[in-house]
């Protein structure tokens, strides 16, 4: 796999991780301040998921990505 593949992919794991973690903050906060920020942890997650998810296709196509990786 070339690293901008591998780049790619923990950008993948890091936005997981994101939301993991934005709905387990808004499931336990204690304030609506907690809440708007988790809120943008999961808006900026979904956003980014979605560019990193565009750009894994783009390299498919290209033949860069192998999944067995």
């Amino acid at each position: 796999m070339k690293s901008c593949d591998e780049n790619l992919k923990q950008t993948l794991h890091l936005v997981d991780e994101m939301i993991r973690l934005a709905d387990k903050g808004d499931i336990e906060r204690e304030d609506t301040n907690c809440g708007i920020l988790y809120g943008i942890l999961r808006d900026s997650a979904y956003k980014i998921k979605k560019l990193a998810e565009k750009e894994k296709e783009a390299h498919q196509k290209k033949g860069w990505w192998n999944e067995d990786l």
